[in-house]
């Protein structure tokens, strides 16, 4: 299918940078025009309308990835939602990070002084995790599905045997580098919390994304003002604590009502032809590279490949590589690119071509 049709992409140049930043479909450009066009029209009814706006965004975060509304909580970004999480959680609880993971799910935990194992990012990161949980007693695993720097994705069947195994483990994920490349069932896929920015994998742009919280961890969290009554004014009428937490204020309308049209573009396009376009191109760029031995030596060693790849070239050569109209951005040791529905093998053709000259 040629997904690439639905996105301004100029000829000449290669948009590989998902991973930093992911392109919206031409379709939210002309909504977000005429949204903007009502909004400065004093005469339209949209202001009034924010809240049962708001309410049509948490409905279709909740269908498009298979839970309830309860769980759904609008955020402007991951790190946002994730330290309102982390401060409503009990300090006594033991947690589990993975090493190197994205600054915005380490740091927050040290910054509380929660108890913390840190587990090694290798090619067994499933086997080092396991190796860190203590049977019969409550922890949390926090971790990114997809690593941002190697592009290292954990096995979720592993997930669910995990929760399987250990009932009284919390797993509670960073899917920003994940949502948008396959579907997603929150409800069974093991994890008891999943939290997003809409801006990269799932095309939205700025300003948006989400909590997904099962009812064993909204229980958890914030036990004490839960227990609490809530102020009586009418606008609260039916609103929760948590809400009071993760949406204390207005939430933008614009950049919320973007993600709610990717969601629907994404559905549109169906997700199962978008993950098996993206799984092809990733298998053929997983090859290539290989024979020119530009993998990360963990990529090499792992079954399970991600559309995150860190190709091993001279970060330097940076500038090069966006003079030839590659979009991409140096991390860690090399040059790391995303592949999604928008590109194309013929991209990847264009891509090693490049390579191969610099």
């Amino acid at each position: 299918m040629d997904f690439k049709s639905y996105f301004d992409i100029p000829k000449d140049l290669l948009y590989f940078n998902t991973p930093g930043n992911g392109l919206m479909p031409k379709t939210n450009y002309a909504w977000r025009e005429q949204r903007d066009r009502d909004f400065f029209n004093p005469q339209d009814p949209l202001r009034e309308q924010q809240g049962d706006f708001i309410e049509q965004v948490r409905s279709k975060i909740a269908s498009f990835f298979f839970t309830d509304v309860h769980s759904v909580f609008c955020v402007p970004n991951f790190s946002f939602g994730f330290n309102t999480l982390l401060s409503g959680i009990p300090s006594s609880i033991p947690m589990i990070i993975v090493e190197g993971d994205y600054p915005s799910v380490n740091y927050p935990v040290f910054s509380r002084g929660f108890s913390a194992k840190t587990v090694a990012l290798d090619e067994n990161l499933e086997a080092n995790i396991e190796k860190s949980i203590l049977p019969n007693t409550e922890q949390i695993l926090f971790l990114s599905i997809v690593q941002y720097i190697s592009g290292v994705k954990i096995d979720l069947s592993f997930i669910q045997e995990l929760k399987h195994k250990y009932p009284k483990l919390l797993i509670i994920g960073d899917a920003t580098q994940f949502l948008g490349t396959e579907k997603f069932d929150f409800q069974h896929a093991g994890f008891d919390g999943i939290g997003a920015s809409g801006y990269k994998w799932l095309l939205s742009g700025f300003g948006n994304g989400f909590m997904l919280l099962n009812e064993r961890l909204r229980a958890l969290i914030y036990q004490e003002a839960q227990q609490k009554s809530l102020p009586q004014e009418t606008m609260w009428a039916g609103r929760s604590i948590l809400k009071t937490y993760f949406e204390p204020g207005h939430i933008d309308t614009l950049a919320h009502g973007t993600l709610l049209q990717s969601l629907n573009f994404l559905e549109t396009a169906n997700l199962d032809l978008i993950q098996k376009h993206i799984q092809g191109l990733t298998e053929i760029a997983y090859s290539e590279l290989n024979k020119r031995d530009l993998l990360l030596p963990i990529a090499k060693k792992r079954k399970i490949q991600s559309s995150l790849v860190n190709i091993q070239l001279n970060p330097n050569l940076y500038p090069k590589l966006v003079e030839s109209g590659i979009r991409c951005f140096p991390r860690g040791s090399g040059i790391r690119i995303g592949i999604h529905l928008y590109n194309t093998e013929e991209d990847l053709n264009r891509l090693l071509k490049i390579i191969d000259q610099i």
